[in-house]
């Protein structure tokens, strides 16, 4: 089982969490605090997924909370890199429409 690691990284105009790793129960607490504390501090957060080796329920659980306090804060949350499996989940729970980065949706 991979280990599961969230950095983050600001910028002057969004912030961006690094994940990497297995995204399953057993990082529910790291990965949930990674992300709201992001969209806490940023309006604009990115969630790079290209070093995602496994997820499941558990990180669509932590994607949708995050996605619904950015937006409370009328900000936003997008899921950028996502490849494999991990793209197949979003795809399968409508995430990758609904988390994708407006230079995505612009074919930018």
């Amino acid at each position: 089982m991979a280990s599961f690691e969230a950095r983050t990284a600001a910028g002057q105009d969004r912030t961006t969490v690094l994940l990497s790793g297995d995204c399953d129960l057993s990082a529910r607490d790291q990965l949930t605090a990674a992300l709201l504390g992001a969209v806490s501090r940023s309006t604009s957060v990115y969630v790079d997924v290209s070093g995602v080796t496994f997820f499941d329920s558990t990180g669509v659980h932590a994607l949708v909370a995050a996605h619904h306090a950015a937006q409370r804060r009328d900000g936003h949350l997008y899921v950028v890199n996502a490849g494999g499996p991990v793209a197949a989940v979003l795809e399968l729970t409508g995430l990758d429409a609904l988390l994708q980065a407006p230079a995505e949706r612009h074919g930018v």
